[in-house]
């Protein structure tokens, strides 16, 4: 007999031990998200489930490399199958192999990497927020009789749903601040920008604002040729110089030495 500890269930208690080997195997955590926009990303239903299973494997066995075999064994796909869709993933660059430091055994190891997936998936949450945000601001230009609360309610409406949460009191009153220096159309397409830009605060989108202010810009057209005129000024700029260049290139081999 072996030293392995067993427990004794009820005679039929098949639920309970069912229970107990379903919290002791663990879980895999699949962002909802990835579940809700994949087919955005152009993945059909087996190139999820292989990566549902890719994300299995790296959390419950460390398995960051599992072969075409090994997939295939717990999926509904032969070994042809799976590398045919895993090439396709890659192909899509939704998926890319890496390599990874494995510190307890000293050694590189190759891996799936999922940073081009998040990547992808980032970039469509955006576009959707994005025109969420449009869509609001169409509501607000289309209606010039709205009420000033009708419109301050779609407002707070958009960056609730912008911010995934309830906002505070504080940003509220934050939100109406700016409502009575600008347009509440400006307001949203500060909140726009800041999407784009990954900046999920009010600090980021205070700052757009008083760039507009400060400039006296009153709306959208004005910004957009505000903006177009910047980007002119840049590119106008003389090129550094071949000194400067070498400078750089220095800096650059001594950092990376």
């Amino acid at each position: 007999m072996n030293g392995r500890t067993v427990k004794r269930y009820r005679e039929g208690n098949i639920t309970a031990a069912f229970g107990a080997d379903l919290l002791l195997q663990g879980t895999t955590a699949i962002p909802n998200l990835l579940l809700r926009l994949y087919r955005h990303l152009d993945i059909n239903d087996e190139e999820m489930i292989l990566l549902i299973q890719l994300l299995r494997l790296q959390v419950e066995e460390k398995n960051l490399f599992p072969s075409a075999s090994t997939l295939a064994a717990c999926t509904a796909q032969d070994v042809t199958r799976v590398q045919q869709n895993l090439n396709r993933l890659i192909e899509k660059e939704v998926l890319a192999v890496t390599q990874y430091y494995d510190e307890s055994k000293d050694q590189i190891l190759s891996g799936y990497d999922f940073e081009p997936l998040l990547e992808k998936l980032s970039e469509i949450w955006a576009s959707i927020r994005v025109k969420e945000i449009e869509r609001t601001r169409s509501l607000l230009e289309k209606r010039p009789l709205e009420t000033k609360a009708q419109e301050f309610a779609l407002l707070i409406r958009a960056f609730e749903q912008e911010f995934g949460r309830p906002v505070s009191p504080m940003e509220v009153e934050q939100i109406r601040q700016w409502t009575e220096e600008l347009d509440p159309t400006l307001v949203l397409e500060a909140l726009r920008r800041a999407v784009l830009m990954g900046k999920h605060n009010f600090k980021y989108i205070d700052s757009i604002i008083l760039e507009w202010k400060k400039n006296n810009l009153r709306t959208v057209e004005e910004i957009n040729a505000y903006d177009a005129q910047f980007k002119k000024r840049r590119s106008g700029k003389q090129p550094p110089s071949k000194v400067d260049e070498r400078k750089k290139a220095l800096l650059k081999t001594l950092y990376l030495s």
